[in-house]
């Protein structure tokens, strides 16, 4: 019975975020052989089979974990109610629920809005156009954009890196289908070890940063093992792709007014974050935030000293591009975070703890949570690992980092950047195109693993 709650726990409970995790564990009823348990986890069950059919039934992800974390944590309260009437415990893990996802929600929310600043500043369209209009080989497009990615997904995060890589291989591949599906593979594969070294990655790895268990700096002992991560499937995947040239296109696009003074402050906002977590021991959200105002006088500098008749001085709104993030995105983050906060405090997590931590070791465990994570995804994993705090001494929480980071790239649905990708090279870059080279990708896997293994075992 422990070993299928445990399994349980994994798959259906793997979603809450616990920043700098509760010393000696996180309180618990125990009561996870209840019947009113076991239907908490149903009802996980049901609103993420949901969120993992949103490309069929078009239903956005965040609707259906919202009423689940709304049903769970009704009958946590009726089981609190019961078993412990009078302790605080119940509204101590609401209110260490709230202040992580209030904390994850700022972060991310001006990661966006800046996102979105340099998009209507045409930044990405630009270097689109750029790489088009060079008259590149596709193979030598294949290095380029797998490169980019690579580079840029530590700055822009993963899924927005891969989605711009993805227009230009689309562009440039219209007459190569088979050079677009390999080329999609590649760049999921390089966004997601790019995003591994680096807390603005991926969510994965912020949520590590925001925990406490590595600073800023530390994530760049990952960056020889990320690089490992994509060369190695990338050289072998590049024999499959043609030499032939493109066909040029003569598509050029115009910065606007102010594009690189804001890719700028961008910079400028993530120095700050980071500054405010090594030198004031304050939390990365509130350097974020902190870099928002940046953005504010700048836009508002834009619109005060732009004419009349031009068009920065209507609709170049910053708040605008506030009400442009991805809410949806916002609201799941809330939604899980609360399903599973409600699923640990009855005690699932910490199965799912004993069965792998203490069972399998912590190497192993970690190995393995990579590869689970290319089926439910590195996000929930992570959040679960999190969530129940194992004690692993510093190069095992780098090792989980990379494992969660990378092992979404063995399966196109494994990571954000491998499902937008299917969506927007429809019927060309496919679950079966990715899954004939998953092999190359798992070589990569293990290398990298072995790659840290040898550079960061002695931390």
């Amino acid at each position: 019975m422990k070993t299928v709650l445990a399994l349980c726990g994994l798959l259906f409970s793997g979603l809450a975020f616990a920043s700098g995790g509760s010393e000696g564990g996180s309180p618990t009823l125990g009561l996870t052989d209840s019947a009113i348990g076991l239907v908490c986890v149903a009802i996980f069950v049901v609103a993420y089979g949901f969120v993992m059919v949103e490309e069929f039934i078009h239903l956005p992800k965040s609707k259906p974990v919202i009423l689940a974390a709304g049903l769970i944590w009704i009958l946590v309260a009726y089981l609190a109610g019961q078993h412990a009437p009078d302790s605080p415990m119940l509204h101590d893990v609401l209110q260490h629920n709230l202040i992580e996802y209030a904390s994850l929600f700022l972060f991310l929310l001006v990661a966006m809005t800046y996102i979105n600043a340099m998009t209507e500043r045409q930044v990405f369209e630009a270097l689109r156009a750029w790489l088009i209009n060079k008259g590149f080989s596709y193979r030598k497009l294949f290095w380029i954009t797998g490169t980019i990615a690579f580079f840029l997904s530590p700055i822009a995060d993963n899924l927005t890196t891969a989605l711009l890589m993805g227009a230009v291989v689309l562009s440039v591949g219209s007459d190569s289908p088979k050079f677009v599906a390999v080329s999609c593979i590649n760049i999921v594969v390089a966004a997601n070890a790019g995003g591994a070294f680096s807390p603005f990655g991926d969510i994965t790895t912020l949520m590590v940063w925001q925990s406490g268990h590595a600073d800023f700096f530390e994530f760049f002992a990952l960056f020889v093992p990320s690089a490992v991560n994509f060369l190695v499937p990338a050289a072998i995947m590049s024999f499959a792709v043609p030499q032939a040239q493109p066909n040029p296109e003569t598509d050029t696009v115009t910065l606007k007014r102010g594009a690189l003074v804001i890719c700028g402050l961008f910079l400028c906002t993530i120095a700050t974050a980071v500054s405010f977590e090594q030198f004031l021991h304050l939390p990365p959200f509130l350097g974020m935030m902190f870099g928002m105002s940046y953005l504010f006088l700048f836009a508002y500098y834009i619109k005060m000293s732009s004419p009349e008749e031009h068009e920065d001085f209507s609709q170049f709104n910053i708040f605008n591009k506030v009400a442009q993030a991805e809410w949806d995105t916002l609201f799941f983050f809330f939604g899980v975070i609360f399903c599973v906060g409600g699923l640990g405090f009855i005690g699932y997590l910490e199965i799912m703890s004993t069965y792998f931590y203490e069972g399998w070791g912590a190497t192993n465990a970690n190995i393995a949570m990579g590869v689970i994570s290319a089926i439910i995804d590195n996000i929930p994993v992570m959040f679960a690992i999190l969530t129940m705090n194992p004690e692993m001494p510093h190069y095992q929480w780098l090792l989980i980092t990379l494992t969660c980071g990378v092992g979404g790239s063995l399966l196109s649905i494994g990571s954000a950047a491998g499902v937008a990708l299917m969506g927007q090279a429809r019927g060309v870059y496919t679950f079966f195109s990715h899954l004939k080279w998953s092999w190359a990708v798992a070589l990569g896997y293990v290398a990298s693993i072995y790659a840290h293994y040898l550079l960061n075992h002695n931390m």
